[in-house]
């Protein structure tokens, strides 16, 4: 019980300091630490899928995307002929404050016991032949909207490389990073690495079973492909090399099939052959792993800037 008060204070202390910091960069590194804090939570909650998920993407690339905003803010600060008056700054005030109450009152308001579809992913768990409840409906009950998500990686990895400047387009996308030949990001690039691979495997097939999957994989892989680049020990391909858009697009392009033939066969999209479910997933899961992982480290490095 002190334990969740603790943890319940310095998140909302936390989320306050990110609100009122000065800087941006303050503000991210806040933001960084709430997100880590939320994982916290929802693992006193018993919530080990949504821990890692926000530890990895909420906290670890949601953070990185922030950090790369504003460092590319500060090198080119925005003017604005007039800045927010008091009335604008109340209003924004007032709105957030009400989004918040009502999203308080909305949890605070539930029926006790609240309603809940466990029982019935409970009872169908079988069909798929997953263990882990959360992977089936991620991946079958629920499998469309895994794959919109997939997708709107590939529509934000376009959004990002249309934001290519002039003569940018078809070149390298992120700055280019020295190589760094000693102290500590060189020792962590040539040490993490393979490791992080092997985590990201195992966190993979482990998500069929326990808490894990492809999205808390993908983002361990991205990490470790920044984490290389950063020492400069890889360079990303150009927007134009073919295998790299091949590898955005498979996952997304695949899950589509399988839903397609599934609707062929079986007459609903996204619906697995009975005995089949568990193979065809893995094998989407595997493609999913790869596509989303190179989406999120390209949405990391940005629109293309230099020449290859």
């Amino acid at each position: 019980m002190i334990a969740d008060a603790l943890i319940a204070a310095a998140i909302l202390a936390v989320a306050l300091a990110t609100v009122a910091a000065r800087g941006g960069f303050t503000a991210v590194a806040l933001f960084i630490a709430y997100g880590l804090l939320l994982a916290f939570a929802w693992v006193r909650l018993g919530a080990m899928d949504v821990a890692l998920t926000e530890a990895a993407i909420g906290a670890g690339l949601s953070g990185a995307l922030l950090l790369g905003a504003a460092s590319r803010v500060a090198r080119h600060p925005v003017t604005t002929d007039r800045p927010p008056g008091r009335a604008m700054t109340a209003a924004i005030a007032l709105g957030c404050g009400g989004v918040a109450v009502a999203l308080a009152a909305a949890m605070l308001l539930l029926p006790d016991p609240a309603p809940t579809l466990a029982p019935s992913v409970a009872a169908n768990l079988g069909t798929t032949g997953l263990g882990n409840p959360v992977a089936a409906v991620l991946m079958s009950f629920r499998g469309l909207d895994t794959l919109l998500e997939s997708a709107v990686l590939v529509v934000a990895v376009i959004a990002a490389w249309s934001l290519a400047p002039e003569g940018g387009w078809g070149g390298v996308p992120g700055p280019a990073q020295p190589v760094v030949g000693d102290g500590p990001l060189a020792l962590l690039a040539r040490l993490l690495p393979p490791l992080g691979i092997l985590v990201a495997v195992h966190v993979l097939w482990i998500g069929k079973d326990a808490p894990g999957g492809k999205f808390q994989a993908a983002a361990i892989l991205a990490a470790m492909w920044m984490l290389a680049w950063m020492a400069g020990r890889a360079s990303p391909p150009s927007v134009r090399s073919r295998s790299l858009r091949i590898a955005v697009a498979a996952g997304p392009t695949l899950f589509i099939t399988v839903g397609l033939l599934g609707w062929l066969t079986q007459g609903a999209f996204l619906a697995y052959p009975p005995g089949l479910a568990l193979p065809i997933i893995m094998v989407v899961e595997v493609a999913l792993t790869a596509s989303i992982a190179a989406a999120l480290a390209l949405l990391v490095l940005g629109p293309p800037e230099r020449r290859a």
